[in-house]
Order: structure tokens, then sequence, then C-alpha cells
């Protein structure tokens, strides 16, 4: 049974013969008589009873015919949510974000997404990159921003950018010239993202680079927030990390690092995947927005 021969059924059981629903469909008669009766055999029952030049339905057919008219107005409900999606007049978006780019880059892409397409709702979701990276893989979210490096286990992952990373502190004497390894080894420090501990990027950074010389990073204060690690280090509790575009709090200093460090930014999705169209649209909005930094 096709939606095809629903379709010249309930013609036929509307117009009273095969010649008049033809017409109306703008085909053959005998194709649409050969698809009736391929619908008869496989029902194993006949749905119209021929008289003369016209036709009307059996008991077979009348009971029959709401059940077609209900699939047929079902697969119209469907094709239509899937042409909203198409043309971005209806759905809904969810992409992932690591946390940082909730302060900076979010109020940008989602009002400028907002403008081009009123109609389609947007879910942005994330705290951090491993934690974004694991939904896209496991097909929760069809694409997300993430700072390198993570997991890239059946990913496609595509560089888009990157920032210095910088010591943060409201103390000068720590910001009057690089920041060492072996000093920060020694520095009173603040870490947010504490739930994903050594997942988050820029803590495999530092603490790569920590291995490397023979130190060891002990924060004194682990955030789940970087809003909270800004806060507290502009209090004088310790000192944090970050990159220039997420510094938002007044009395905060910065120094780079020696040698410098950079935190990478990178698209990913999952590995072979088609993008609806709103995810595509939204993507490209947040390269662009990378793209002017």
């Amino acid at each position: 049974m096709t939606l095809q021969q629903l379709t010249y059924f309930l013609s036929a059981a509307e117009h009273g013969t095969f010649s008049a629903a033809a017409n109306a469909l703008h085909l053959s008669q005998p194709s649409l008589s050969d698809q009736i009766r391929r619908l008869e055999a496989e029902m194993g029952v006949p749905l119209f009873v021929r008289a003369g030049k016209g036709v009307q339905l059996t008991d077979a057919g009348r009971i029959l015919r709401p059940y077609a008219e209900r699939v047929l107005a079902e697969a119209d409900e469907a094709l239509e949510s899937v042409r909203q999606v198409r043309d971005l007049t209806g759905g809904t978006v969810a992409f992932g974000f690591f946390g940082g780019a909730h302060h900076s880059l979010l109020g940008d892409v989602v009002q400028r997404f907002r403008t081009q397409y009123p109609a389609v709702r947007l879910r942005a979701v994330g705290q951090n990159s491993a934690e974004v990276a694991d939904a896209v893989r496991d097909g929760r979210l069809e694409a997300g921003l993430v700072m390198l490096p993570v997991d890239d286990v059946g990913l496609e992952v595509r560089r888009v950018g990157q920032e210095e990373l910088l010591y943060v502190s409201a103390v000068p004497e720590r910001v009057r010239e690089p920041m060492t390894i072996e000093r920060l080894a020694e520095m009173p420090l603040i870490l947010y993202d504490a739930r994903w501990g050594d997942l988050d990027p820029a803590r495999r950074q530092l603490r790569e680079r920590a291995q490397l010389a023979g130190v060891r990073l002990e924060p004194i204060i682990e955030v789940e927030y970087m809003t909270a690690a800004f806060n507290l280090a502009a209090r004088g509790l310790g000192d944090t990390i970050s990159v220039s575009s997420l510094l938002f709090l007044p009395g905060l200093l910065t120094t780079t690092f020696d040698p410098p460090l950079h935190e990478t930014f990178a698209v990913i999705m999952r590995r072979g995947a088609h993008l609806s169209p709103g995810t595509r649209a939204f993507l490209a909005l947040v390269e662009d927005a990378l793209a002017d930094r």
C-alpha cells in the first residue's frame, strides 16, 4: 500500500468515475485503474463496484475511506513539518557552547539569528567543551563550539580561530612580566569548570606544560563558573586565567604566558552527519562572529 494508491482511491471515491479521478489528478485513466487494482489485490477484496461508466464503494471501500483520509492528512502534516525546518519557518536549533562563549559570543549570534529567522526556536546549551563534545557525539546536539583539545572520537573538528590565554590578577606585582609555568605553580590559583577538572581544555594545556617543567599546579579555589572566578580574583582572593574577550570585571589586570598559550576554538559535528538547515544557518553566524574578532 502506498500514499499514491490511497490518493487515487480517494479521488475515485470522490469523483465517482476513474476517468474523472484521473483528470483531476492530471494522469491517464489506465495508470489510475492499475494502481487501484494493485491496492485491491493487496487488500484481498474489491474496493469499488464497477457499474457502467461509474464506480461505487463497496463495504470494504467505505471502511477504508476514513483511514485513507487520516493517513494522507498525517502525511501532509509530516511534510509540512519538514518544510518548516527546511525553509527555516519553524523547528528548533539545539547548539552546544563551551561556558565562556555564553558571556562573549552568544548574545550577538542569537540576536542575529532571531532577526533573520524569527520563527525558529533556539536552545543554546553546554558548560564545558568536554560536555559539548559528548552531547554531539551521542546525538543529543547536532553541532557545537568548543575549545581544543577535546576527544574527537566520532567527531569532525574544524578550527575556526584562537585567542591568547592570559594570566589574570588584581595584584599589579603579579602581572608585571609574563607568567612562566614555574611561577604559576607558586601562585594562588582560582580555576573554573570544577566539575570537569582536567577534561577542561585550558587546564589540559597548563597541566601538560607543568608536567614538562616538573612542577605541579594545585588551585587554592575551584568554582564552576567563569564569572565566579573573575569575581573572586577581583576581590583579591587569588588569580585566574582567561582570554581577553571574556574579561568583563573592572580592576582585573593581565599578562601573557611565557611561552604564549592560546585557546583554540573549533566547531564540531558528528562524523559524516548532515546538519539541518537551521543548524547550518546558526553555525554560519557563529563562524562569522569569530572571524570578526
